[in-house]
């Protein structure tokens, strides 16, 4: 079993900048896929950002290439959300998720094992 736990949201104006962080527990999540999703009130959770299982490749939804960078750090068995550039629609609560499923990445939210809790981000214009 994996454990994860999402932080580093909060309330931004347009144009600032949130780090979030997924720490992982129970299993090593070197060799897993990570993702990033968002789920805004009354939309569908829709995919972000992910990491290949092999940890080298990195995948973006095109609405958030350039502005945010997926990052992880295996000491600290973390994965990282660099948003920049933030928009109203970004607005969403920003889930982390993990699955050893797949071989190369997914952007389906049903490919994925384990979730976070969320955490609320909300950028103001």
């Amino acid at each position: 079993q994996v454990q994860l736990v999402e932080s580093g949201g909060g309330l931004v104006q347009a144009g600032g900048s949130l780090r979030l962080s997924c720490a992982a527990s129970g299993r090593t999540i070197s060799h897993y896929v990570m993702g990033w999703f968002r789920q805004a009130p009354g939309k569908e959770r829709e995919f972000v950002a992910a990491f290949s299982r092999s940890g080298i490749n990195t995948y973006y939804t095109d609405s958030v290439k350039g502005r945010f960078t997926i990052s992880r750090d295996n000491a600290k068995n973390t994965v990282y959300l660099q948003m920049n550039s933030l928009k109203p629609e970004d607005t969403a609560v920003y889930y982390c998720a993990a699955t050893l499923g797949i071989i190369g990445f997914s952007r389906e939210p049903g490919w994925y094992d384990y979730w976070g809790q969320g955490t609320q981000v909300t950028v103001s214009s």
